[in-house]
């Protein structure tokens, strides 16, 4: 009984239980903002290639030159620029194809390029709408089903590769902001949460893992514009139950616990990331 109480009591190889060691990642929208944070947790965590791809190819290359300089990767590890523009199908199947010329394989997929439009409700562009649920919704399904062979190389039941997706409370809670509402943005992340569920369910028995992760106000250029129309954000820190906004590392942390063993039975989940502040509508 003792031996059976203590072997209840010990966790398998606890120091590797977070260890990204030796992963193949692929970041979407990874030039700025939370895909840049993600992709420094995922270098720091281990990971032995990390794919950065953004429309813009300056942008790229400048992400990875700051990537490729921090002091904690893994050995050998890089930083990998190939620019696409994941709105376009063309662009996606592009993006495989240049993978492909580097690995056999994909461990974990971050689906994290997104747009936002902000405009009242009487003359919101159906152009507009139709843009950002394209980049948010559509494009987010695209690149998973064309990288899901990549995924499906290596992944096992013991070790399943990762699909994460980047919603936001937006598609959680209710909320205008009148003359910059953000309609499509709130229903294509209601939306992405969504797919991501029913993804889980249908390449779980693949063994990759599908989650998301809502965030909040995380200072940023798309998030800059809509913090400054509701005070700036000191004021929005101020009215936060945390008492603060996003920071790098709630990011980097929430990904690294998905993609790692600590996550591998985490599959359909959206793990909000907002300090609280979904909960606060209403109050504040």
């Amino acid at each position: 009984m003792a031996a059976e109480a203590k072997a209840q009591t010990e966790l398998n190889d606890f120091k590797s239980l977070f260890s990204l060691e030796g992963k193949v990642v692929v970041i979407t929208g990874g030039s700025r903002g939370l895909g840049l944070h993600a992709a420094s947790g995922f270098l720091q965590a281990g990971a032995s290639k990390v794919y950065i791809t953004s429309r813009k190819a300056a942008a790229c290359e400048q992400a990875c030159a700051a990537l490729n300089a921090l002091p904690n990767k893994r050995p050998g590890a890089q930083a990998i620029s190939v620019p696409a523009d994941s709105a376009k199908i063309a662009d996606v199947e592009g993006l495989v194809k240049k993978v492909k010329e580097t690995t056999d394989h994909v461990d974990i997929l971050f689906a994290n390029a997104g747009a936002t439009w902000g405009e009242k409700f009487d003359t919101h562009p159906d152009s507009a709408f139709a843009k950002v649920m394209d980049l948010n919704v559509k494009s987010v399904f695209n690149t998973i089903r064309l990288f899901a062979p990549l995924l499906q190389n290596n992944a096992t039941m013991e070790d399943p590769s990762r699909v994460i997706v980047t919603a936001s409370i937006a598609g959680l809670g209710v909320g205008s902001l009148g003359e910059n509402a953000t309609f499509g943005y709130s229903a294509s992340k209601a939306a992405a949460i969504h797919l991501t569920r029913n993804l889980a369910v249908e390449l779980g028995p693949r063994h990759i893992l599908c989650n998301s992760i809502a965030p909040g106000f995380f200072p940023s250029k798309m998030a800059s514009g809509l913090m400054d129309l509701q005070g700036g954000a000191e004021k929005m820190a101020q009215g936060n139950p945390n008492g603060r906004l996003g920071r790098p590392e709630d990011i980097a942390g929430a990904v690294v616990y998905l993609a790692s063993r600590a996550g591998s039975h985490c599959n359909g989940a959206c793990i909000t990331l907002d300090g609280g502040a979904l909960w606060s509508r209403g109050r504040l």
